[in-house]
């Protein structure tokens, strides 16, 4: 019907005229140069930017995404999640200005044109280097590189960062000998992780592994938990029915008491940062990504916590 509806009709929200526009042109919906999608890494030691054509000799391909790539909030994610990474050993590389759009908001917005041209541009890239296996940030990237990509003939070993996280703190890969948050967190499910995916227990292991935190649910949570708002390339319009979605949300959140909002998606992110200010409390409650809260966690300890063996660890990074 939404395929319908925006081929065959042109029949959408004027919003997103911006947005597929922006996703054709430019291979991302904020009309961000290309050549700037790893600028974030700039101030990082030994993430390395590969090109396509070569062979891919990494172990992960680390799909940063359109949001970790230019929302300066989500910027901070994609540091905290490659200086974690280094920290446990893991041989990854990103494709920095080669890396498109995976065209998932053009496909739930019903623009399967974009999506398809996006899609093969990357499968085209990743089966031409040999990538096999990638890691994501965003439970919108897992999801459409997971189970929409094979449609496409991209068939590849997915996983979101909070099932990698989860999966080196119990292997003992990623020491928090030392690390702890002393704070009150709620975390909050992504619908493209819990919903779509269920993945619920790796995000909430990986909070709960800090030493202090004391972690709380909001009434609703899980299988029952409620959208933020930006799902289905909602993240692109304005609502102006009604009370918004992520007001409706923050304020649950912010009613459990807790001083940090947990997430594991840069959408989530920013509709709970907008959410928690719109509350006029963000001076009290903290939004903030998994990543971040580790890796704060890790220097709250001093950094200086034994890295996994045959790990070259350099404090700062």
């Amino acid at each position: 019907m939404r395929r319908y509806l925006t081929l065959m009709e042109s029949d959408f929200p004027t919003e997103l005229g911006n947005t597929f526009r922006s996703m054709e042109n430019s291979a991302n919906p904020y009309g961000m140069n290309q050549g700037d999608r790893g600028d974030w890494a700039s101030s990082l030691d030994g993430v390395e930017i590969v090109e396509p054509g070569g062979a891919f000799d990494h172990e992960y391909l680390y799909f940063v995404g359109c949001a970790g790539s230019f929302d300066d909030r989500n910027k901070k994610t994609s540091r905290a999640l490659a200086k974690l990474l280094q920290r446990a050993g893991i041989d990854f590389a990103i494709l920095g200005p080669s890396e498109m759009c995976n065209g998932d908001q053009a496909r739930r917005a019903g623009n399967e044109y974009i999506f398809q041209m996006l899609a093969m541009q990357n499968v085209e890239i990743f089966d031409g280097m040999g990538v096999k296996k990638i890691i994501t940030q965003c439970p919108h990237c897992f999801n459409v590189l997971k189970n929409d990509y094979p449609q496409v003939g991209g068939n590849y070993e997915v996983i979101h960062h909070s099932q990698l996280l989860d999966d080196l703190v119990r292997d003992g890969r990623l020491s928090l000998a030392g690390a702890s948050l002393e704070e009150r967190v709620t975390y909050h499910d992504s619908c493209y992780l819990g919903r779509h995916n269920d993945v619920y227990l790796a995000p909430r292991r990986v909070v709960g592994s800090l030493a202090g935190i004391d972690l709380v649910e909001m009434p609703r949570n899980g299988t029952k938990g409620m959208c933020c708002g930006a799902g289905g390339a909602r993240m692109w319009m304005e609502e102006n029915t009604g009370k918004k979605v992520n007001t409706e949300r923050s304020q649950e959140a912010i009613a459990t008491g807790a001083s940090r909002i947990a997430v594991a998606c840069p959408f989530c992110y920013v509709m709970f940062d907008d959410g928690v200010k719109g509350e006029g409390k963000d001076e009290e409650v903290r939004v903030q990504d998994i990543a971040e809260m580790l890796w704060e966690a890790i220097e709250n300890g001093s950094g200086n916590a034994a890295p996994a063996a045959g790990t070259t660890f350099t404090p700062g990074i």
